[in-house]
């Protein structure tokens, strides 16, 4: 079997560069209520493993001991946690509960009286008396994690979040960790509505890995494989990767189809895996990229794309827009918030994503608003 997984939030078979993350966290876990990175903030563009290192925090707290509770966000994240996913683990740590009502009368044989009892100012559950009747539930060492993907600003999460931080202030061992693109996080950060719990949570920005991370990721998989790569083949699947942990996923995979079952990846099938990488990224990573901005982004982006290579003055890029430079500056100001570019010296600008320039400079049309 191909051991490369480049699916979104399939977890890899080697997670590499992340290490630190993970052991913070874990240590979170056990040092206490007051650990920073109990309540964590993941961001990073899209392909940088976000959903992965939620999964590789999930499977932290479970070998805690903690119950995890995960979720995406969007229309009704609370309601789903509150009626299903706390039930739900409820009933895994109390799989015996019953209730008994009495609902109404019979007679016959003797009097028998059948009638629902309910306590008088009873309060409907809410996500706030689920979480204190799981928690009751649960051995005083341990506590719940919660995580949502794909954060974005929402009532629904602002609330959560509130609710989140009067556990804690109860003394409650809970933990948060979300994850999100960084414009969507800084726009929930910056609603006027969104708690103290939310704004200080540690932040950690997912990026590129290192030479040598890429190298173990794509050595030890092929190993496991019961295959063989040589040094310069190796070499070349490090660099076409540039170091973007989905590109690990992508090139790791079409080099070893590329193979096709020959004990040695070489060169030539590296070369190969990397070309279609770079085929796959733009269709699963660029093009959706693209989607999120305005036409105005994109045609700042593609006249970004006129060099043929970066990085890129911006004295050119409001020339070829036919703008004066501070209209100019507004964009490389949205576009570098947004992490598509970045600076790269005095007045100079360079892609953040792999391969963007390429893929620009072969599907932008002359109406800079398709692809």
């Amino acid at each position: 079997m191909n051991p490369f997984t480049p699916g979104f939030g399939v977890t890899p078979p080697l997670l590499v560069g992340r290490e630190h993350e993970i052991d913070d966290f874990r240590v979170a876990l056990q040092e206490g209520i007051g650990a920073i990175e109990r309540i964590t903030l993941v961001t990073g563009l899209r392909g940088t493993g976000k959903t992965v290192m939620l999964n590789a925090y999930e499977d932290v707290a479970k070998s805690e001991g903690w119950v995890v509770l995960s979720e995406t966000a969007g229309r009704g994240v609370l309601n789903r946690l509150t009626h299903t996913a706390v039930p739900e683990a409820l009933r895994m740590l109390e799989p015996n509960q019953t209730q008994s009502r009495i609902t109404g009368l019979s007679v016959g044989g003797g009097f028998g009286a059948q009638r629902q009892v309910k306590e008088l100012n009873e309060p409907e559950p809410n996500f706030r008396s689920r979480m204190n009747q799981l928690l009751d539930a649960m051995s005083p060492e341990t506590g719940v994690l919660i995580t949502i993907d794909e954060i974005h600003r929402d009532d629904d999460i602002e609330l959560l979040g509130s609710t989140l931080q009067h556990l804690r202030r109860e003394g409650r061992h809970v933990a948060f960790v979300a994850a999100g693109l960084p414009s969507m996080v800084q726009d929930l950060l910056a609603s006027t509505h969104a708690s103290t719990f939310l704004r200080r949570a540690d932040r950690r920005h997912l990026g590129s890995v290192s030479e040598d991370d890429v190298r173990q990721a794509l050595r030890v998989p092929i190993s496991h494989g019961d295959r063989t790569i040589s040094d310069h083949a190796l070499s070349a699947a490090v660099a076409g990767t540039q170091g973007y942990p989905f590109m690990i996923q992508l090139v790791g995979q079409q080099a070893w189809r590329a193979a096709h079952g020959e004990h040695e990846i070489s060169s030539d099938h590296v070369e190969r895996g990397v070309a279609q990488a770079q085929r796959k990224i733009g269709q699963l990573v660029h093009a959706p990229a693209m989607a999120d901005l305005s036409p105005t982004d994109r045609s700042f982006l593609i006249a970004m794309a006129d060099d043929a290579q970066g990085p890129s003055r911006m004295a050119d890029i409001a020339a070829r827009l036919g703008v004066n430079s501070s209209y100019a500056g507004q964009y490389r100001m949205r576009l570098i918030d947004a992490e598509v570019i970045e600076p790269a010296g005095y007045g100079k600008v360079e892609f953040t994503i792999p391969y963007l320039r390429q893929y620009l400079r072969e599907h932008a049309t002359a109406d800079l608003r398709h692809f």
